[in-house]
């Protein structure tokens, strides 16, 4: 059968084919020829094997993807696909293979690091998804929320909550027909995730006699799983902020001919064991990872114990500290040793290693203690794969709807539109019946307590009362989390489509673009109540000036520069108060976890909270704002917010020149949600990674944009064209008229 590639002016693929499976190996060939690079880092990283060329500063994340089983993971979800979906991705993956070659001769980086391209086998994109989320539900979290209540203090475990406030997260929101000028409904909004170079989203279409739906697909990937627009219905995604992965603290204990138990409810139980090898880059000595599996997960921190492979090497040896190094999972090194693992320990069990005797009676083994990781796919097998397919089929909400019952990870808020005024507003995705406590803690797999009921929960759902907002705010979600992201996106875009009933795509620019930061209403309060009288006299200039600021962090502003000096004054002041000194030393846990674990983030995002409560009494937190103000003072003048406010995409390979990086306007609590570590770093390591805006009156007035630009390949005309139309908050039309999109030379056979 043959396929058809288009293109429109910003190189966007559009393909044609005969059939469904036709259309996905065209899907999976023309991202192999843009995006090679990008495809083979991301089955390396599913795969555990990136340190083999990107070198030792990898060996984290390849300890940890071995440990967690991903691979293995997407085998088992893959072997229990329905036939038609598993041929379908055979497909896409038969053309991924199919055009690496030639896309891996484009991309320079494959010589740079002399990789060469592989084979994808018919799970790999499976393994890819799990990779890119497994992270998403912050797990992590809980590692930190024990070392709260065991340096800090029960009562403060939650002090830290993201309610007040946190990182970036997502925005989306349904316009139904009765506030748009045309009088059908519009669904838009931007995910916001660690911005990666090339994007995280690839801009498609699709068409074949079944279907015809465009949107934004993860490289690697089939279907559009996230947005898509089909012409008659549309759909978008924001994180429930959901809890579904539970940490156990396990007991280990290992046998002289090498076998593995773990302490169960119902006593010792066996344990899955064996080692693999990680290659690095630079080193001719591989790294020996040992990989256990109890049956609540794997173990992710502790695994080496005694008579084990001698993976302290990869995993760091016994006391190190963190390294530091910038937020997000992507090049993270390092994991916690077994003599590490007492701070894993959860209420009311054992506090570290020990000995157990036999069943036998022979002498005493040892006994350690490790963290295993539980989440769906690896309990139930289950991918939710199969609603890739049935969701580029769906002709109304009803379609999408039904298709969503299937779903199982990352957790999400979505949200659909018809053309004839069906409108969806639902969670969609697996959270495990079980224990409060097991949300909130580190908890011990040997209490009965703690099991899965084998139920999942009922995914909550509400009507749309002229338009609905998704923005990682306690809500709809609320009962399947423990923490949300402030309100403050969710209100202020709530706000602003409450000012209009004649919405048009075009007009969404001006949610998109919002730079208000309600967040600064406390910290300003502050810095009101200290008085002029108590302020020399250029630090009384700084207190007017923030007084009179108009709350806007745009990138050309001297106040929001001004402001986010303070800020970042405070946030330092605060960290370093006594109250919190058992929280700076460093966390004995994988350095990959750092962005949950370091205190100064903590600070930073919850600022809001601190500023009015916890340890820190207020004569102090008084003291730090205005030595914060006079600080500031004292110093040259801050620059403009978008100086030092600048994007700092990850690159598997960073380009020497870092100056090439542009400012940004917004902040982590506006709605142009540009998010840096307050007084740690401006640069903004999490953005839009794309924004949309579907309309149902006519899919040609929709509109989409991108941080870079459709090709991945370094010095391609669409590598980064989109940049500056991302920069403004532009959005460039979507095109659908196939007489009016380019041809590319060779048909496809």
């Amino acid at each position: 059968m043959s396929i058809e590639v288009y293109r429109d002016p910003w190189g966007i693929p559009h393909l044609r084919a005969d059939g469904p499976r036709e259309l996905a190996r065209a899907q999976g060939l023309v991202t192999a020829r843009d995006r090679a690079w990008q495809l083979e880092v991301e089955r390396h990283r599913a795969q555990g094997t990136t340190a083999a060329f990107l070198g030792a500063s990898e060996t984290g994340w390849d300890v940890f993807a071995r440990q967690a089983r991903l691979a293995d993971t997407a085998r088992r979800c893959h072997d229990r696909l329905d036939a038609e979906t598993a041929e379908w991705i055979r497909a896409y993956v038969d053309g991924v293979n199919e055009g690496l070659a030639e896309g891996a001769r484009r991309a320079p980086e494959f010589a740079a690091t002399g990789l060469e391209p592989g084979r994808w086998e018919p799970w790999t994109p499976l393994a890819v998804w799990l990779s890119t989320h497994i992270l998403f539900a912050g797990f992590p979290t809980k590692l930190w929320r024990e070392q709260v209540a065991r340096r800090l203090g029960e009562e403060w475990t939650e002090l830290f909550a993201t309610d007040g406030p946190g990182t970036a997260g997502s925005n989306g929101w349904v316009v139904s027909g009765a506030r748009t000028a045309s009088g059908a409904a519009i669904v838009a909004g931007d995910p916001h995730r660690f911005i990666e170079a090339p994007g995280v989203y690839q801009q498609i279409r699709l068409s074949c006699p079944d279907y015809d739906v465009l949107g934004l697909a993860v490289p690697g990937v089939p279907g559009l799983a996230h947005f898509g627009h089909t012409g008659r219905v549309a759909w978008a995604i924001t994180n429930a902020m959901a809890d579904y992965q539970d940490l156990y603290r396990e007991r280990l204990r290992r046998h002289p001919d090498g076998r593995v138990e773990a302490l169960g409810p119902n006593g010792w139980e066996p344990a899955t064991a064996h080692t693999e090898t990680i290659r690095v880059a630079g080193t001719d000595e591989p790294l020996a990872a040992e990989v256990i599996e109890t049956a609540r997960g794997p173990v992710i921190i502790g695994a080496q114990g005694p008579g084990g492979a001698g993976s302290a090497g990869s995993a760091g040896s016994a006391g190190s500290e963190p390294a530091a190094g910038a937020p997000g999972a992507a090049g993270a090194a390092g994991a916690a040793s077994a003599a590490d693992t007492e701070a894993a320990a959860g209420q009311g069990g054992a506090s570290g290693a020990g000995d157990a005797p036999c069943r036998d009676g022979a002498p005493e083994l040892p006994v350690w203690e490790a963290v295993s990781l539980r989440y769906p796919p690896r309990v139930t097998g289950e991918s939710g794969f199969a609603v890739l397919p049935a969701l580029l089929r769906a002709r109304n909400v009803a379609d999408v709807d039904r298709a969503l019952d299937r779903w199982i990870e990352p957790v999400n808020v979505v949200q659909a539109a018809d053309v004839a005024g069906g409108l969806l507003h639902r969670v969609a995705g697996y959270v495990p019946v079980r224990d409060r406590i097991n949300s909130l803690r580190v908890v011990p797999a040997w209490e009965d307590a703690h099991r899965w009921s084998g139920e999942a929960a009922p995914t909550p759902r509400a009507g749309v009362d002229g338009h609905a907002v998704m923005a990682n705010a306690r809500g709809l979600a609320a009962p399947l989390g423990v923490e949300f992201a402030p309100p403050h996106r969710a209100e202020r875009i709530d706000a602003l489509l409450g000012a209009s009933k004649a919405w048009t795509p075009s007009a969404m620019r001006a949610v998109h673009t919002d730079t208000d930061t309600p967040s600064a209403r406390r910290l300003l309060d502050a810095v009101r109540a200290t008085g002029e009288e108590d302020l020399s006299p250029a630090a009384r200039d700084v207190r007017r000036t923030l007084l009179g600021w108009d709350r806007r962090m745009a990138a050309d502003s001297t106040d929001a520069g001004l402001y986010a000096a303070v800020r970042g004054a405070v946030v330092r002041r605060l960290a370093a108060h006594e109250a919190f000194a058992e929280l700076r030393e460093p966390a004995p846990y994988p350095d990959l976890f750092r962005p949950w674990l370091a205190l100064g983030p903590r600070v930073a995002f919850a600022l809001e909270t601190l500023l009015v409560a916890g340890p820190v009494p207020a004569a102090d937190v008084r003291r730090i704002v205005r030595e914060a103000v006079e600080e500031v003072a004292a110093g040259e003048a801050p620059p403009a917010w978008g100086v030092t406010h600048r994007l700092a995409p990850w690159q598997a390979l960073p380009d020497a020149d870092d100056a090439q990086w542009p400012g940004l306007a917004g902040d982590h609590d506006c709605v142009l949600s540009t998010s840096s570590v307050p007084g740690y770093t401006d640069r903004a390591a999490r953005a839009s990674a794309a924004r949309y805006v579907w309309d149902l009156a006519d899919r040609e007035r929709s509109l989409w944009a991108v941080p870079f630009g459709a090709s991945g390949v370094p010095g391609d005309p669409h590598h980064r064209d989109q940049l500056p139309l991302w920069l403004e908050g532009g959005l460039a039309p979507v095109t659908t008229d196939w007489n009016e999109l380019v041809k590319e030379e060779h048909e496809q056979n």
